[in-house]
């Protein structure tokens, strides 16, 4: 059984799932429950239920919302069709997208004011996806893999931009984004990744450990895109993987004849479960916990204004 934890460093939350959460919990401060959330704020199983607790509640469908309710948007973003049914039903609406999301939406709306179709580069049916591609009404492709890129034709391609989720896997991306580049020489890139400074903070921190350890557990829900690629590249590099939504999905089969565990956590996953992770790993006999080398963030977004503290972020 393990004797030795090693921590990914850095894991959990990152800026946008702080101020996202922020965003939910000062408005029930403010405007009292319930505050309406449209979509789970953040993929995270615990952090929904918490907030559910503190009386938000949420839903798919703005038909759900009653007249004059508070309403936030989460983390992914939302299309202009919903932003737009919001507006006219008259909810006052706190915007919580990440603002590495909304920094896509602004680039789409700017190229295709300029003529541009687009390739993104992003997972079907993914809220942040659907969000992105619903800033227009047409001429945005999505490619999934390299075979998409194949398939994809766009109207015309003297004028044509990739943009990508912002939860990918690095090296798929890169790998796709190759495969475009190759099929549209011209194809314009964004000025800076897409991809968000978190998932390739963590990723990295998984290339570091991931040869260090016998086997790699990854906190994080089921629906989450980061942690999902957390675990893939693990495994990718060879160390076998498993995610768990909380400790008591942690398997003692898992941990069998592995003296050397790794434990990290995707960009939605709050550090309690890490910590409560941990503590199932003692009970199996880790008398060591040692946190890897890593990047120290301090990135921290702005509030909306109706939520901001006087002369605060």
């Amino acid at each position: 059984m393990p004797e030795q934890v090693l921590l990914a460093q850095p894991r959990g939350f990152c800026a946008g799932v702080d101020r996202a959460i922020d965003i939910v919990e000062l408005a029930l401060q403010r405007f009292g429950a319930p505050i309406y959330v449209r979509h789970e704020i953040v993929h995270n199983t615990y952090v929904v239920e918490d907030l559910k607790q503190k009386g938000a509640i949420f839903i798919e469908d703005l038909a759900d919302v009653p007249a004059g309710a508070t309403l936030v948007f989460s983390a992914h973003g939302v299309s202009k069709a919903v932003q737009q049914e919001a507006q006219r039903r008259g909810f006052q609406v706190f915007d919580a997208t990440c603002p590495l999301v909304s920094k896509v939406h602004v680039e789409v709306a700017k190229l295709a004011r300029e003529g541009y179709e687009f390739l993104m580069i992003g997972h079907k049916g993914h809220p942040e996806v659907e969000g992105t591609m619903g800033q227009l009404d047409q001429g945005i492709h999505l490619v999934e893999d390299v075979a998409d890129v194949q398939r994809v034709n766009p109207r015309q391609t003297q004028r044509l931009a990739v943009v990508t989720q912002t939860t990918l896997s690095v090296d798929d991306a890169a790998e796709i984004l190759a495969a475009v580049k190759r099929r549209f020489p011209a194809v314009r890139e964004p000025k800076q990744q897409d991809i968000c400074y978190a998932t390739q903070n963590r990723q990295d921190a998984i290339k570091l450990l991931a040869p260090q350890v016998d086997v790699l557990i990854v906190v994080g829900s089921p629906s989450s895109s980061n942690s999902n690629r957390l675990r893939e590249l693990a495994q990718r590099l060879g160390t076998p993987a498993h995610m768990v939504d909380s400790a008591a999905d942690l398997q003692p089969e898992w941990l069998e004849g592995r003296s050397r565990v790794g434990l990290t956590a995707g960009a939605s996953a709050p550090e309690v479960l890490v910590q409560q992770v941990i503590e199932r790993l003692r009970a199996f006999g880790a008398v060591a916990v040692q946190s890897m080398p890593g990047l120290q963030e301090h990135t921290r977004f702005p509030l909306p204004k109706g939520l901001r503290a006087p002369g605060g972020l």
